[in-house]
């Protein structure tokens, strides 16, 4: 084979890595918000205990993306996606951070709040909404589609409406019984980490202009 062609292979198998870890990050927020609608601490304790094998991809794909850049002088275009991949997978693995997060607080917030609570509800409609654009931010990715790109970070503003929404009523939930406050925070911090995957999900859609032009925010960089 040639060094050619073994790079695109390498460059191949470095995609299909990405998308992997994608795929796995979008999983442990799906299964973290099932966990929180059916209260199931079982299903959220092993969220965390799998969060370790998004951050050992995180890791093989850095390592893949370093060796690629050391082993020739890329071209512009490899250059784009190798440098697209060594940003985008801080992003998946801070994904399947907050998924991880989200799993912790569950077993306390089924304590505290009854599982049909409207506030719980609002939350997990918020949480599939950030959930579907983790799904359409890495499929622009692969297909390098910048008008997807840019219904992902369109999307964006509804999962910021809810998050605000839900704060509100959180707000005046304590301001009517300040013995609820607990269980208000710990709501808080679900919908907080929702909003930022939501946000993580934005970022990799923003990079898909970057792989397809060589821009970045309106600015270029190779």
């Amino acid at each position: 084979m040639s060094i050619r062609k073994q790079y695109d292979s390498d460059l191949e198998a470095l995609r299909t890595a990405l998308v992997e870890m994608g795929q796995n990050a979008a999983e442990a927020v799906e299964n973290a918000l099932e966990a929180l609608c059916t209260a199931d601490t079982v299903a959220a304790q092993k969220i965390v205990q799998g969060d370790d094998r998004i951050n050992n991809m995180e890791r093989d794909i850095e390592h893949r993306c370093m060796a690629l850049l050391l082993r020739q002088q890329p071209v512009a275009g490899d250059l784009r996606h190798i440098s697209t991949a060594m940003k985008v997978v801080t992003d998946i693995e801070r994904m399947g951070d907050h998924a991880s997060d989200i799993a912790e607080i569950i077993p306390h917030l089924v304590t505290v709040r009854k599982e049909r609570d409207p506030a719980v509800s609002q939350a997990i409609a918020m949480g599939r909404k950030a959930y579907q654009m983790i799904i359409d931010a890495m499929d622009a990715l692969t297909a390098e589609d910048e008008i997807a790109a840019r219904r992902v970070i369109a999307a964006d503003d509804a999962v910021d409406y809810d998050f605000n929404a839900i704060k509100h009523t959180l707000a005046q939930e304590i301001a009517a019984d300040p013995a609820k406050v607990d269980a208000a925070l710990d709501l808080l911090m679900v919908i907080k980490y929702l909003e930022r995957i939501g946000d993580h999900a934005v970022n990799v859609a923003e990079w898909v202009q970057f792989v397809r032009t060589g821009r970045y925010k309106d600015e270029s960089m190779f």
